[in-house]
């Protein structure tokens, strides 16, 4: 399962959906909503263009058969492979405050092409079809609930606290199931899985929201669209790799 980060802006936060009067601190509303769309545009093409790369390395190293080679062979590269997506990630949620922004995408780019050499090994072990079918169902259900997430004026700050509670019972059940390779326990995970990362993308997307009413007009804001993407782009795979999990025909 891929790790979510943990930074300073992972902590709940209220969403600013209260506005007085016809501007915010002497903006007029329309400018700044358009900043608004600007911002998650750049969220969601970096973490469309992430995932799209990251199936593109997955499919290319699997189909070179070296994924097979690396992957069920011995020897530490296969793990090496495993935990560099973590690496990664700790970097950027801990370091993105001392980072530059090209350092930073340069790090999310880097990310991402060694998820997808991580992914790989969902080609050697789900057929194609179901591979195809999951992507797409995971594609339709991430639009409708980002949508949601972005739409709503319910505060999803107690949600959101719920369900990262949730993401590390998930990792102690699985780890759990490490001994007892129980199918059983493995289904029941998968199907909480999908629940899980099902709402935190919606919870994810008003946080993301909520970010930019507060590093709107910095520097920061280019780094907080590339957090925003890779919360996003986690949530969407870990969501993807767990319906794979549930509902994906072997080969």
């Amino acid at each position: 399962m891929a790790d979510r980060f943990d930074s300073r802006f992972d902590r709940p936060q209220r969403l600013v959906t209260d506005v007085a009067g016809p501007d915010v601190g002497g903006r007029d509303v329309a400018s700044f909503d358009a900043g608004l769309r600007k911002h998650m545009l750049s969220v969601y093409n970096y973490m469309a263009s992430g995932v799209l790369w990251t199936g593109i390395v997955a499919a290319l190293f699997a189909s070179s058969g070296y994924a097979y080679q690396v992957m069920a062979g011995p020897g530490l590269l296969k793990y090496l492979i495993m935990f560099s997506p973590l690496v990664f990630v700790m970097v950027l949620s801990f370091g993105i405050n001392r980072l530059k922004t090209s350092t930073a995408q340069m790090l999310y780019w880097a990310f991402a092409t060694v998820m997808g050499l991580s992914m790989s090994t969902i080609f050697l072990v789900f057929t194609g079809a179901s591979i195809a079918t999951t992507f797409f169902a995971t594609a339709a259900a991430f639009v409708s609930l980002s949508l949601w997430g972005y739409t709503t004026k319910r505060d999803l700050s107690a949600m959101g606290t719920f369900l990262i509670m949730g993401v590390f019972g998930l990792i102690f059940a699985m780890i759990i199931n490490l001994f007892m390779q129980s199918a059983t326990m493995m289904y029941v995970i998968s199907a909480i899985g999908v629940l899980i990362f099902a709402g935190l993308t919606a919870y994810d997307t008003q946080r993301i929201k909520s970010i930019y009413y507060q590093v709107q007009g910095t520097e920061f804001l280019g780094k907080a669209a590339i957090m925003g993407a890779l919360a996003l782009y986690l949530d969407f795979v870990n969501m993807f790799q767990f319906l794979l999990s549930f509902m994906g025909s072997r080969e």
